[in-house]
């Protein structure tokens, strides 16, 4: 499980150093979502809050896309928000603000959109934390975020796992704080509706997720995947120098058209902020 402590110190850190190859990771489910954000986005001004920005990639797409937005990126890596405030330039309408998101949402201008890129999977109590984004939110505010679906359906943390190390991930029963903790459709929305949100959607989106590229794609995955992803923790404290190369031709029969992509599948919901908050 990544912890508070784990993102704002080793994790943020290798996250910020990795970002484009993070970024490239998602370039095929980023464009699904930013489209689902600004479908709901209200017409005329409106003060957006990115929830677990990362390194801005969902920040800057929303800004660019609608310049009388303001939009605010929250993150707990000092590392991260860096390389957002860098990426971002001269874009006056965007920010970004390192520390605990659910502690600083309430006290920023009531959102009127609320986003998120994988960053909401974490809280320790999911309920509580949707609940204080229900309490940063104005009347009617949309929430719109991409989480992944089951470990089975994206093969970089199963089937990949299972054929470097011969042994398969379990799914951890009930919630658990990590990638995976709303896989469940089902308790997920439960979770929202528990905290004060009316569910409006879940759309499953299968996409390819590209791990290398470049002169030799394998390569490039294999060392991504050293660095990034549930498989990193198992190559780090494996005593058998041999997983490397079983890591690399396991990742050969992803590779198509210079680059490695692996199957993935994740869900985007979308869900409103109405009624009495909780």
């Amino acid at each position: 499980m990544t912890t508070t402590t784990d993102w704002t110190g080793r994790v943020g850190r290798t996250w910020a150093a990795e970002w484009q190859r993070t970024d490239r990771s998602f370039a095929n489910l980023s464009p699904h979502l930013d489209a689902a954000i600004r479908t709901v986005a209200p017409a005329g001004p409106f003060h957006a809050i990115d929830i677990g920005c990362g390194a801005g990639a969902t920040s800057l797409a929303l800004a660019d896309a609608r310049p009388d937005a303001t939009v605010t990126g929250l993150d707990l890596s000092a590392d991260l928000i860096r390389t957002a405030r860098t990426r971002a330039d001269d874009r006056g309408t965007v920010t970004f603000h390192a520390g605990d998101a659910i502690a600083m949402a309430p006290q920023l201008p009531p959102a009127d959109l609320i986003v998120s890129r994988h960053g909401v999977m974490f809280f320790a109590d999911p309920i509580a934390a949707f609940a204080a984004l229900r309490t940063a939110a104005s009347p009617g505010a949309r929430l719109v975020f991409s989480c992944f679906r089951d470990r089975r359906d994206n093969v970089w943390a199963s089937d990949l796992i299972e054929q470097v190390t011969g042994a398969r991930p379990q799914p951890a029963a009930g919630y658990a704080p990590g990638p995976f903790g709303f896989a469940d459709q089902a308790a997920t929305a439960t979770i929202l509706e528990s905290a004060g949100w009316t569910v409006d959607s879940a759309t499953r989106i299968d996409f390819a997720y590209v791990a290398g590229a470049g002169p030799d794609p394998v390569a490039d995955a294999a060392d991504f995947f050293h660095h990034i992803g549930p498989l990193a923790s198992a190559l780090k404290d494996a005593a058998d120098p041999s997983l490397d190369d079983r890591l690399k031709s396991a990742l050969k029969r992803y590779a198509a058209d210079g680059i490695v992509a692996l199957p993935a599948s994740a869900w985007i919901w979308r869900a409103t902020a109405t009624g009495e908050q909780p």
